[in-house]
């Protein structure tokens, strides 16, 4: 499977204040947004941060392929490929944990997400358990 430029006619990259990145979609326009931290780069270096940009280009490519992205099969069949993880290296407090009631997992999220605003609709990666929205502690 190969993924040219023309997948990303309608992306693009601007930068990011809170998280390392983050990949948004527009469905009525198509538009893909790719918003990366400055500060990140500088905290974590070259290494980590070139992961993180290969890491939102995943979740472009996602986007233009099917509509919707997440960490799911699709998206961890490319990040052998394009060395990288399913999840990026934490840069600042998460505003929000999905907590897990079966297996006491803990997914951090940074923004309101589909799965903050709708975690009934969600369920553990792991063991399928519920996942609950708690507010950070701010650590």
């Amino acid at each position: 499977m190969a993924i040219s430029a023309g997948y990303f006619l309608n992306l693009t990259v601007e930068m990011c204040p809170v998280i390392s990145g983050v990949t948004k979609y527009d469905p009525t326009t198509e538009a893909i947004t790719i918003a990366l931290t400055w500060a990140a780069y500088e905290q974590h270096g070259w290494e980590q941060f070139s992961s993180t940009v290969r890491h939102e280009l995943i979740h472009a490519w996602q986007y233009h392929k099917f509509g919707d992205a997440d960490h799911g099969t699709t998206f961890a069949q490319w990040t052998d490929a394009l060395d990288t993880s399913q999840h990026c290296k934490r840069f600042t407090t998460p505003k929000w944990w999905l907590v897990c009631e079966d297996c006491g997992g803990r997914i951090a999220r940074y923004r309101r997400s589909k799965t903050v605003r709708n975690p009934e609709q969600y369920s553990c990666g792991e063991c399928d358990g519920p996942l609950p929205v708690e507010e950070s502690d701010g650590h």
